[in-house]
């Protein structure tokens, strides 16, 4: 054996290349990365140990625990469809001389995903306060094992994925007290007394870095507010309990950079933001079904007064059924021209791109000099406003950006692009929405003159003409830049005689 592989540094580099084979043609059987690490722990001592560290550290549900036992080997491997299809209804539980098989690999478990409680019940001889896993980093639950969860959990803990809130929930925070990342997706509507212990169980957690549950009340976001830790959180799913406005100090998150909604309407969102600070928010993300035009400015200013480090935005809502604001004096997007730190902006909503023009979109563009994607999509039918000429003088201004959806109008041109020396190399992806276009080449002409890192556009409109008007455009735009590239080819060419 080369000496190099007696440095354990060196060795666990190399397992650890191994450990990321991929063999996509492996699934219900054995992959070929487990494979190879069966074959390096079985090459020599030197290799035993960490390899089987490494096979072991990534468990789906503790049927290979079980097989290691003698008496459940032949009743696991043995049958037809394989682990994956074992059924132990009707099997008796393991015995204490079996629990020592059982335990025999589960130490180098790191991370666990349980997709069902099948076969919990052979682990009743366990006392319920047993720590199976005591290396475990990482416990992902596709069901919720009723009775058992404690044999599952351990003080090292880190990351925990939970199905359901659950009144364990509690046992979770006290006994993995280096909990740092926890997932709570609930799948239904959650009751009024799961909320409860939703609140009661977080409030328990000491040291998160990462949450996403569902809507929490007051006292849990007090608790968050005292965790120095703390750097995101994404609250998901139908607020029963709404927030009250009047009864709650203002409060400061000093530390938390990414904020994420998930709600039914922007009510618990435009609660929770005015009563507090975020002075380190650096993401906002907020998806409601319904955003009426009077929560959108509650919340437009409720985000300027209280997150002015944001760099990146995304509201969406694509219920169409939401009016057309009757006063209109303030538009979206002159509500974010205070961000100057702002790199991405998604407004996807009905009405989010009323009253956009040359004027605004270059106002915006001039507002934001460090702007890389900016997205602009109103599912709310509107006659574009944006000419080419507009959209170049906006361009000007915003050197850094690769991605850009705004409705463009492609009728009336109003540029020569063999006038114009000006040409933006960062735009990569362009989204004209439903733009309808007159002139194939004339637009084709424009965009591979002007905008040379531009494959091809990216259209929305579901009508048969706009669609086939744009097609013909990307089709002219790749014969622009083959004739270009062979011209190149040629003149090179003929440079070298």
């Amino acid at each position: 054996m080369h000496r190099a592989l007696l440095v354990s540094e060196i060795l666990l580099d190399i397992f650890a290349h191994v450990n990321t084979i991929l063999d996509p043609l492996s699934f219900g059987e054995i992959s070929l990365t487990r494979k190879s690490l069966v074959a390096l722990a079985t090459t020599c001592g030197t290799f035993y140990e960490p390899a089987m560290d490494l096979l072991w550290a990534d468990m789906h549900g503790i049927v290979p625990l079980l097989g290691c036992v003698t008496r459940l080997h032949p009743m696991i491997y043995h049958h037809a469809g394989g682990r994956y299809t074992w059924h132990s209804e009707g099997i008796d539980p393991l015995c204490e001389h079996e629990v020592r098989q059982f335990l025999r690999h589960a130490h180098r478990v790191r991370s666990l995903q349980i997709p069902f409680d099948n076969h919990f019940h052979l682990l009743s001889v366990f006392p319920i306060k047993t720590f199976i896993f005591p290396r475990l980093l990482s416990l992902s639950m596709a069901l919720h094992p009723t009775g058992y969860l404690p044999l599952l959990l351990s003080p090292t803990l880190r990351y925990c994925f939970l199905p359901l809130i659950r009144p364990d929930l509690k046992l979770i925070a006290t006994c993995c007290t280096n909990l740092e990342d926890l997932t709570i997706k609930v799948t239904c509507e959650s009751k009024s007394d799961e909320l409860s212990l939703l609140s009661d169980g977080i409030r328990l957690c000491k040291r998160l870095v990462t949450l996403y549950c569902p809507p929490l009340d007051w006292a849990a976001w007090k608790h968050l507010s005292n965790l120095p830790t703390l750097l995101s959180v994404t609250i998901s799913g139908e607020v029963l309990c709404p927030l009250d406005m009047d009864n709650f100090p203002f409060t400061r998150f000093l530390n938390i950079t990414t904020l994420s909604f998930h709600v039914t309407t922007a009510s618990y969102v435009i609660a929770v933001m005015r009563n507090s600070a975020f002075p380190s928010l650096k993401e906002f993300k907020m998806i409601a079904r319904i955003l009426p035009w009077e929560d959108a400015e509650q919340l437009f200013h409720a985000l300027c007064t209280t997150c002015q480090t944001l760099q990146h935005i995304d509201i969406l809502s694509r219920d169409q059924r939401v009016p057309e604001p009757s006063d209109s004096s303030l538009t979206p997007i002159t509500q974010f021209l205070g961000f100057k730190q702002l790199q991405t902006l998604q407004l996807s909503f009905p009405h989010c791109c009323i009253h956009l023009d040359n004027h605004l979109l270059l106002k915006a563009m001039s507002s934001w000099p460090h702007i890389r994607s900016l997205k602009l999509e109103d599912p709310y039918p509107r006659p574009a406003t944006i000419t080419f000429c507009g959209l170049f003088t906006a361009l000007h201004q915003s050197p850094h950006l690769h991605t850009l959806h705004v409705l463009v109008d492609a009728l009336n041109i109003d540029i020569n692009p063999q006038a114009e020396s000006f040409r933006h190399t960062s735009l990569q992806t362009l989204d004209v929405r439903s733009s309808h276009v007159a002139d194939c080449e004339a637009v084709a002409s424009i965009l591979f003159s002007m905008l040379p890192s531009v494959e091809g556009v990216i259209y929305g409109s579901s009508a048969r003409h706009i669609r086939y008007a744009w097609q013909e455009v990307n089709k002219r735009l790749r014969s622009l830049k083959s004739s270009a590239v062979l011209g190149r080819r040629i003149t090179g060419a003929a440079a070298g005689c």
